[in-house]
This record gives C-alpha cells, sequence and structure tokens, in this order.
C-alpha cells in the first residue's frame, strides 16, 4: 500500500466514533483494519497517522496514561478523542 495515511487517520477516527468516550485505541488496531495481512508493515505509518491527527487537535496520544508526542514516545501508545 503506497500511501496508507488517510486511510489510516479515517481508520483511527472510525474505531474512535465506535468507542465510549475517554476509550482508547491502539495504533496497530487501525493499522490491522486498512490491511489485516501486511499490518506490522503500517505501523510506522499508523503512528504518523495518530501524530497528525493529534496535531489537528482531533486526538490525544497517550503513554501510561499521559499525553505524549507520538514522535519520540518510544513503545506502546494509545489513542483517544479529545475530550471536549
Amino acid at each position: 500500500m503506497d500511501d496508507a495515511g488517510p486511510a489510516l487517520e479515517r481508520a483511527i477516527e472510525e474505531l474512535l466514533a465506535a468507542r465510549a468516550p475517554g476509550a482508547t485505541i491502539c495504533p496497530s488496531e487501525a493499522a490491522r483494519a486498512v490491511d489485516p495481512e501486511g499490518w506490522r508493515d503500517l505501523m510506522p505509518a499508523a503512528r504518523a497517522a495518530a501524530g497528525r491527527l493529534a496535531a489537528a487537535g482531533a486526538v490525544e496520544v497517550t503513554q501510561q496514561g499521559r499525553v505524549v508526542d507520538v514522535a519520540t514516545a518510544r513503545g506502546p501508545v494509545r489513542v483517544r478523542r479529545v475530550s471536549r
């Protein structure tokens, strides 16, 4: 998949829309939704998509419950909708 970015952003938004307010998803869930067989290869792009959505103010990326910058976070992260 050449440019999965927009599809991954949509997947993140759709997965979060289906969850309760405050619930989180793992970027891997979006990668799996876009490409169930090759999702592992999409992980860097999924994290980047979460970062773009966070930069736009649509989501927050967290690690151990704290908001982090996905570009510098090491290890597993979660994504949640911004509470308004």
